[in-house]
């Protein structure tokens, strides 16, 4: 639908994570009002020039404060993560890994095709993704090799 419209496809943005947490609303009326109102000033140019006066200072404290949020759900998902496994820490340390290669060296992978490329141009994406392959082949996949190993030890005694 949205390729017909002509517009952008919807985009998410982490920083919203931050705000959810910081301010304690999860309702949808809320954010779709919020929402109209932010549509209907957009067509305002008086509130567009205001918010271009707003000091980088205090945006820069308030974007400390966001992603301050976002870091603190995530270590809050990682504190149910079993630590003594040496699979789960390799899962953490390569998405970080990938994702911070990604967003710090932007051309990593600049010669992988295109579709490829689609899913490497973010951090969050790349790392996202090397967590959830890394998950299931350490984890997923591992727990029915295991079954098979303790119903042949039950066997051989």
């Amino acid at each position: 639908m949205i390729s017909f419209s002509g517009i952008e496809f919807t985009k998410t943005y982490s920083q919203n994570v931050g705000l959810v947490q910081f301010s304690g609303v999860k309702d949808k009326r809320v954010i779709y009002t919020v929402g109209g109102i932010l549509v209907f000033l957009g067509f305002l140019p008086k509130v567009a020039a205001l918010t271009t006066v707003i000091p980088t200072s205090v945006l820069g404290g308030a974007m400390i404060a966001m992603f301050g949020m976002v870091i603190a759900s995530g270590i809050r998902m990682l504190s149910k993560v079993d630590f003594s496994s040496q699979e789960n820490l390799l899962i953490i340390a390569c998405s970080v890994g990938v994702g911070l290669g990604v967003t710090t060296v932007p051309d990593l992978f600049a010669k992988l095709p295109e579709t490829i490329k689609i899913l490497s141009n973010s951090g969050i994406v790349a790392g996202s993704l090397t967590a959830i392959i890394l998950n299931l082949v350490f984890n997923v996949a591992k727990k029915p090799m295991k079954q098979n190993q303790s119903s042949q030890e039950l066997k051989v005694s």
